[in-house]
């Protein structure tokens, strides 16, 4: 099948992971995939629909990506992820430009989505996705230096603002051996940075046969191969075990940086969302993994705006953030999704104060932010090169404190040159706003 393939890939991680597969599929059929939109026979926009903003932003894409069909080589149009399976019946129906749809489950059906509709012929393809392959090539679209590792599918808790275990499946972690043997392949492609990612990390194993936690035994096995960094993204507040915290602690290789989803800290709050923890419970749990981890940097989700709550509460999420200083938060506005429970709870919130506490939030975190951009001037830090800013004449990359497109960057002066993918040592100098300043240092 010698057909040129142009590959969108919206949302999250391990969203830009089924594309990799999807591409790797395709590749082995014969085609070549181009990065011009206007070259591609076949076009694939593989979809988020989380929230209302991402199912805008695909829909836009989508109808942006159709109109290569006039100007362009465009032949045909597929339509893959998220949005696809939760709108399963209306895609065709609504967006009559597209040609091809692919549920979450269904991955394994691009190349013959591909033959229908360069045949002329309109398909969907829905398969169980809880049956998803958890398994197969990949086609890599990250850096070379930079590759994400997902570990499991899908996710079985039930969080009442939150559609993902519809559009994905229960959780379903991975095989320990297909695992190993899948980051030694990266490992030996020259791999630095490995991202572990799933919707919860920290369950890794509690489905497979042997019935436990073998998210410890999985990173000691990776510190055990030639990445230089080993990223965990997400880690559930309940599920952090003194056995992963003593791993997290013990292996330099992991990076001092984790992802660990709050979304709120009254208790009222949380049980409304079908979620644990609280407030007293999460300050003795920072507490502790910061006494445990020198060096600690945390990121944290959270949602305001959930039906219901009060003034008091959100003060209460405000008073946390002031106590605690997690460096890196991102907040959302709670987005009532069709099918959640939390879209049909009565005590509603109007959009205006939505925004405006999530823009209380942002104003707090930003004093947050510059506080720990001041307590890391004059050090010198081992960065992660990405590439060189002309307009500037610096070059930027990342420290461990910095995971891949949330966080800020660092910015360099250096006498010779940085490939991508080169770690350095940058002094910090300066910062502006939530990037740093500074200049690479010898040795």
């Amino acid at each position: 099948m010698n057909t040129k393939i142009g590959l969108i890939s919206l949302g999250c991680a391990k969203n830009l992971v089924d594309s990799e597969h999807m591409l790797a599929l395709l590749r082995a059929q014969g085609c070549e995939v181009v990065e011009d939109m206007a070259e591609a026979e076949v076009a694939i926009v593989n979809t988020c629909g989380f929230i209302e903003a991402a199912k805008q932003e695909a829909i836009d894409t989508i109808l942006e990506t159709a109109q290569y069909k006039e100007g362009g080589k465009l032949r045909g149009l597929v339509v893959t992820g998220c949005l696809a399976e939760r709108y399963r019946g209306e895609i065709a129906k609504e967006l009559p430009e597209v040609d091809a749809v692919l549920g979450t489950g269904s991955y394994e059906d691009i190349a013959d989505a591909v033959r229908e509709v360069l045949a002329g012929h309109k398909a969907a393809y829905f398969r169980d996705a809880a049956a998803a392959a958890l398994e197969g090539g990949r086609s890599r679209l990250t850096p070379s230096y930079t590759a994400y590792f997902k570990i499991a599918e899908g996710c079985s808790n039930q969080c009442a603002y939150c559609i993902i275990p519809k559009l994905r499946g229960k959780y379903r972690s991975r095989e320990f051996d297909a695992l190993l043997a899948e980051a030694r392949q990266l490992s030996d492609a020259g791999v630095k940075e490995l991202i572990v990612i799933a919707q919860d990390i920290t369950k890794y194993g509690l489905d497979l046969p042997a019935r436990r936690r073998l998210l410890p035994e999985l990173l000691r096995e990776l510190c055990k191969m030639d990445f230089t960094w080993v990223r965990l993204h997400y880690l559930y507040p309940d599920q952090i075990t003194d056995e992963l915290v003593e791993v997290i602690a013990g292996e330099p290789k992991i990076v001092k940086y984790l992802d660990i989803p709050l979304q709120h800290v009254s208790k009222r709050i949380l049980r409304a969302m079908h979620r644990p923890g609280g407030r007293e419970e999460f300050t003795q749990l920072i507490g502790m993994l910061r006494g445990r981890i020198p060096g600690l940097t945390l990121r944290t989700s959270l949602i305001v705006g959930l039906p219901g709550e009060t003034e008091e509460e959100f003060a209460e999420l405000c008073g946390f953030l002031q106590d605690v200083g997690i460096e890196r938060v991102g907040v959302f506005e709670f987005s009532p999704e069709e099918g959640t429970e939390a879209a049909e709870l009565p005590g509603q919130i109007d959009g205006e104060t939505k925004a405006r506490r999530r823009l209380i939030v942002e104003e707090l975190q930003s004093n947050v932010i510059d506080d720990f951009n001041l307590s890391r001037m004059h050090q010198t830090l081992d960065v992660l090169t990405e590439g060189y800013d002309g307009d500037e004449g610096l070059y930027y990359g990342r420290s461990y404190a910095d995971s891949v497109e949330v966080d800020g960057k660092i910015f360099f002066a250096s006498e010779t040159a940085v490939e991508p993918g080169a770690f350095v040592r940058v002094r910090i100098d300066d910062s502006l706003g939530a990037d740093l300043l500074g200049v690479r240092v010898e040795g």
